[in-house]
């Protein structure tokens, strides 16, 4: 005896209330299987349903496409201050610029490494410490550093941040619709689940084939256990 199984992916319930709509819509109010204040509800929810994983779907769709310039932008700003660093930090080995003055950076007094830059949080710290730490060393008289210039390293730092925050947005904007997807999960596999009762009790007295070829038609799936054999 083959048993059903209520849908689980967003595609499926759409899928499942289409059929159920359609079938219902062909029939006609006085065929329904159930009452039809439940067929103008699956109609609601259907395009509820379409609508929000359509929304879904286009800010996804949007968030990846952005992931591979953002990851472009942080490359490059991590570049550049790495650079940045590794010129300051070899101008001080040289004598050209005084070690008390890498606290003004937070780097170190001892050693010369390089911070590690590989996360955004590193990043976003060190792009602001040395912005800051070059703008106050250079007020106080001391030549600016080039290749790279402080300038130029902030162009790339703020195309990151700038790509960050529109990150974030995009990221937001697919948790908020994903957000009002499953808020609908609850209601729909309800309805869903009272349409198939409604529906397989109205066809209970047709012999095995006929009533499950009939509550296909609403969108009731039914599957054969391991070894069980199709009629």
């Amino acid at each position: 005896m083959p048993y059903r199984r209520l849908p689980n992916t967003d595609l499926a319930r759409i899928q499942s209330l289409t059929r159920a709509v359609e079938q219902g819509e062909s029939l006609g109010y006085l065929d329904l299987p159930y009452a039809y204040s439940v067929h103008t509800q699956a109609v609601d929810l259907l395009e509820k349903m379409e609508r929000a994983n359509a929304e879904y779907q286009v800010a996804y769709e949007r968030q990846v496409n952005f992931a591979k310039d953002y990851q472009k932008k942080m490359k490059m700003a991590k570049l550049y201050v790495s650079h940045f660093i590794q010129v300051f930090q070899l101008s001080v080995i040289r004598g050209e610029i005084k070690e008390e003055m890498r606290a003004l950076y937070h780097l170190p007094l001892k050693g010369f490494a390089v911070p590690e830059l590989n996360t955004e949080a590193a990043l976003l710290e060190w792009g602001e410490y040395i912005i800051a730490g070059e703008k106050e060393r250079t007020e106080k008289g001391s030549s600016p550093i080039y290749n790279p210039s402080i300038a130029k390293v902030r162009v790339f730092y703020d195309n990151f941040v700038d790509a960050r925050n529109a990150k974030n947005v995009l990221q937001a904007n697919t948790k908020r619709a994903m957000l009002t997807l499953d808020n609908l999960h609850a209601t729909v596999d309800a309805l869903i689940l009272e349409i198939w009762n409604a529906v397989e009790n109205h066809y209970k007295d047709l012999p095995l084939q006929d009533r499950l070829d009939a509550c296909r038609k609403f969108g009731i799936n039914y599957y054969y256990r391991k070894g069980e054999k199709a009629e």
